[in-house]
């Protein structure tokens, strides 16, 4: 058989070769190294036999598939630690995520961080020891069994609920084995650094009616540096940590008598609705109308969105006169019976209509997260109604605005294609042309986009952009979803250059994602310290004196005449200490006013960044500040 390889090069071998053995073939080191394998497109175990002419690529740690593999085989070492140690655990599940791994177990023991050491000591033996992972099947009734004699009453539960057809697989390493589908790394000696890293409560199958289990999380590389990168990078999150920094900044507050409901004070207010002007500067510029839909409509109006049959576990629900209603969870429905209001010829589209909609979603309370994940949001939306041949062009369009946004902000981003899922409204060809449509305009863009297969919207594919920030972490904010199926379901329609009714086609984009999550993300972006047009308090004005109050307050008023957010602090306390206060507000500039700057005009202006002083006359302050402020620039120098 002829195996090609992601160089295009092909090599022959018999029927039967394993994934590994084709890796061995071409180097030892790229045997170890190889953690998986994509054949013809699917990722699949390194222990794959390949039967026929394929496509082949060898799968490591800068491949998702071959972290995935390496981080699900970290789980396993953990798990089979932790049933050394606590020989009576129940194993439930134990995934790769993102960054690392989990495992949830039922244990009469409530963990702590003071155990990780324990159970890393016993990890580090293990990868001593070397044993072969070793994948088998085996029958339902032989799988049944193994839980049986092993007490694994969860695991029980998993193969009885697997399909009739299900290939039940099982991988051990020692004396250990669990129920799994894979795949993993040849063996846990591969896995040179790891971490345990936190503890959590988890329902099983996320179900607060079932039993409360222990979820352990950690992370796992190839190389103890990487490892040590990626700790020090997770303190310095931990120092970023929005809710942290909202709370010091006075930013925002959360409350149990709102769980997932965020309070915005004063001075997040201000950050939020910088955010939002910009929003709607920079899309009136681009050619969208802004419109407001209503937040409560009716269950018919869900029914024929599809959300009531495809979303309805997430929305939140009321009676008014006896009738059923919903609140909404997306804005889309009130923005087609928007375009309902009144005929639409082909010379008016595309019709770009946006909304700062405020939606509402349950989420599970354990799920909840500062304003990352919350309970009601405002999605900066917009909705393109245009004719078939407008979609590469406006898709494209909106990638440029995208584009815009994030580089303002100092992001780099990555791009994802995603494909129908499971759950999914209209046929699999006008799904086809529609993930062809967003995949051409990427293409044509010249976009290097990853394919997430069955992760699209029930209602089209999508493509989502996911930012990089300061750090290193990435964050999913922006999506384009192409939509056949509402257009449809809501009979929309416009007049064609023949005269006739034909269907329009939706673009459903968004650029933030979500106001509030977008302030998160910003707020540990920039670690506080925002760019002087967004930061609540520009100037910071520090009165040496009692005598010097008034001056202070005539400097305030002229700063704010000129547009720029100043404040006073006129404590009771040594310069020093108000200095220092002002730089843990993150206030961008500092001015102390003594006698020298009554008396000359000019200003003493230090800089928030680099503790250093100028002087500058007061006329050239504003000026600057204005300037920097309407250039939206994140740097800090004048």
């Amino acid at each position: 058989m002829n195996i090609t390889l992601k160089d295009g090069s092909v090599r022959e071998y018999p029927a039967g070769t394993t994934v590994y053995d084709i890796a061995k073939d071409i180097s030892a080191g790229l045997a170890r190294n190889t953690y998986a394998g994509e054949l013809n497109g699917e990722v699949v175990d390194i222990r794959t036999p390949v039967n026929e002419d394929s496509t082949l690529s060898l799968l490591g740690w800068d491949d998702e598939g071959g972290r995935h593999a390496f981080r699900h085989s970290a789980s396993h070492l953990m798990a089979q630690a932790m049933k050394r140690l606590y020989p009576e655990a129940q194993l439930t599940i134990g995934p790769a995520v993102d960054n690392g791994f989990y495992y949830d177990i039922d244990l009469d023991h409530t963990l702590t961080p003071e155990d990780f050491e324990h159970i890393e000591k016993e990890m580090k033996k293990i990868v001593k020891e070397a044993p072969e992972i070793v994948r088998w099947e085996s029958s339902r009734e032989d799988a049944l069994k193994w839980a049986a004699d092993n007490n694994e009453t969860y695991k029980t539960e998993l193969i009885e609920n697997l399909p009739e057809d299900e290939i039940i697989s099982f991988y051990g390493q020692g004396e250990w084995a669990d129920l799994c589908a894979g795949p993993h790394i040849m063996s846990p000696s591969q896995i040179k650094a790891f971490k345990l890293t936190s503890l959590a409560g988890a329902y099983w199958h996320a179900d607060a009616n079932n039993k409360m289990l222990q979820r352990v999380y950690g992370t796992a590389f190839p190389k103890k540096s990487q490892l040590d990168e990626y700790l020090t990078r997770l303190e310095e999150a931990k120092k970023r940590d929005h809710r942290k920094l909202g709370k010091e900044l006075d930013l925002f507050s959360m409350h149990e008598e709102g769980p997932g409901f965020p309070f915005f004070h004063p001075k997040g207010m201000i950050i939020r609705n910088e955010l939002e002007n910009f929003w709607r500067e920079e899309h009136t510029k681009a050619g969208y109308q802004e419109i407001k839909t209503p937040m409560i409509l009716n269950a018919d109006l869900w029914h024929r969105s599809g959300h009531w049959d495809n979303y309805k576990e997430n929305m939140y629900f009321t009676e008014i006169d006896g009738d059923e209603y919903a609140i909404k969870p997306m804005n889309c429905p009130g923005g087609m019976l928007v375009y309902k209001t009144r005929n639409h010829s082909y010379r008016e589209l595309p019709l770009r209509m946006g909304e700062l909609g405020h939606v509402h979603r349950h989420e599970l309370h354990g799920a909840l997260h500062g304003l990352m994940r919350v309970r009601t949001f405002t999605q900066d939306d917009a909705h393109i109604f245009m004719t078939p041949d407008q979609i590469k062009d406006e898709v494209i369009g909106v990638i440029n605005l995208a584009d815009k946004f994030y580089n303002l902000f100092g992001f780099k981003y990555k791009v994802e294609l995603s494909t129908r899922p499971e759950k999914a409204m209209g046929s699999e060809e006008s799904w086809e042309a529609a993930t062809e449509a967003l995949r051409g305009a990427l293409e044509a863009k010249g976009i290097d986009y990853q394919i997430n297969p069955g992760d699209g919207a029930f209602y089209g594919p999508k493509i989502d952009f996911h930012l990089e920030d300061s750090i290193g972490r990435t964050w999913q904010c922006g999506t384009i979803q192409l939509d056949f199926q509402m257009p449809e379901r809501f009979d929309l329609s416009y007049i064609g250059p023949d005269g006739e009714k034909h269907q329009p086609v939706i673009v459903h984009r968004t650029i933030y994602g979500s106001i509030e999550r977008f302030m998160g993300i910003l707020i540990e972006h920039y670690a506080g310290k925002f760019p002087l047009w967004l930061a609540p308090v520009q100037v910071q004005l520090i009165p040496v004196a009692d005598d010097h109050r008034d001056f202070a307050w005539e400097l305030k008023r002229e700063l704010q005449e000129a547009g720029i957010r100043a404040d006073i602090d006129e404590r009771d306390e040594k310069i020093g200490y108000r200095i220092r206060e002002a730089q843990l507000q993150k206030v961008p500039y500092m001015l102390v006013l003594g006698d020298k700057e009554i008396g000359s005009g000019d200003l003493s202006v230090r800089n928030r960044d680099t503790g250093e002083q100028r002087i500058v006359s007061r006329e050239d302050f504003i000026k600057e500040l204005q300037s920097e402020i309407a250039s939206k620039s994140s740097s800090l120098e004048l």
